[in-house]
C-alpha cells in the first residue's frame, strides 16, 4: 500500500502559482519574463508610433521601440512540485485597466523598478498594497549598474520593512530566478 502512495505522489501534477511582474513603462518587465521563462514567452508587444508621442513619456528610455499592449506570459519550474506562471503587466497608464483582471488568482508580485525613474513604479506599489497582494521590489540594474543600495531605495520609495528590496538584472536568468525564489520564500513564510 505504501508503494501506491509513492506512485500517486510522483504522478500528481505540480502546484502552480500565478505571479505578476509589474512596474512602470520601460522598466524591463518583458525582458524579465523572457529571460527567466523556460518556454518561449507569449508577448503582446507592438511598435511605438508617432500617435503615442503625446501619451508615452520616453524620458530616460528614448531607445525604446516597442511596448506591451496586453501582457507577457512565461513559465518557470522552481522544483519538482512547483511551477510559476508569470504574467507581465503592461506599464503604460492607458493599459492599467487590465491589471485588475491580471491580478485575479495571483499569489504575489514582483514590482520591477528603474532607479533612473522610480516614480514610474509608484502605481504598481500602490496597486499591490491596496489589494493586499504580497510583493517584492526588484531593482533592475540597467547597463549592469546599481548606483543605490537597497536600503536607500527602500527609504526613497517609503516601503515598509517587510517588503524585500532586491537588486537584479532583468536580462540575466539566474538573477530573475533569485528574485522569484525570494518572493516564493516570502509567501511560504507568511503562511507558516
Amino acid at each position: 500500500m505504501a508503494g501506491s502512495d509513492t506512485a500517486t505522489r510522483t504522478a500528481s501534477a505540480p502546484d502552480t502559482v500565478k505571479i505578476l511582474i509589474a512596474g512602470g513603462f520601460g522598466v524591463g518587465k518583458t525582458t524579465m519574463v523572457g529571460s527567466v521563462s523556460e518556454i518561449v514567452p507569449l508577448r503582446t508587444e507592438e511598435p511605438l508610433t508617432t500617435a503615442g508621442l503625446d501619451v508615452d513619456d520616453l524620458v530616460g528610455i528614448e531607445e525604446k521601440r516597442a511596448t506591451t499592449v496586453a501582457l507577457d506570459f512565461g513559465r518557470i519550474t522552481i522544483g519538482r512540485d512547483l511551477v510559476l506562471y508569470l504574467f507581465g503587466t503592461p506599464g503604460q497608464q492607458r493599459f492599467w485597466f487590465m491589471w485588475n483582471d491580471l491580478a485575479i488568482g495571483a499569489l504575489g508580485a514582483v514590482v520591477l523598478i528603474d532607479v533612473r525613474r522610480p516614480e514610474s513604479s509608484f502605481a504598481a506599489i500602490d496597486f499591490f498594497e491596496r489589494r493586499g497582494i504580497p510583493f517584492v521590489v526588484a531593482v533592475n540594474g540597467f547597463y549592469g549598474q546599481h548606483p543605490y543600495p537597497p536600503e536607500e531605495i527602500r527609504d526613497a520609495l517609503a516601503l515598509p520593512g517587510h517588503v524585500q528590496v532586491l537588486l537584479c538584472d532583468a536580462r540575466e536568468r539566474e538573477s530573475c530566478r533569485d528574485v522569484l525564489i525570494a518572493l516564493i520564500d516570502q509567501l511560504i513564510a507568511s503562511v507558516v
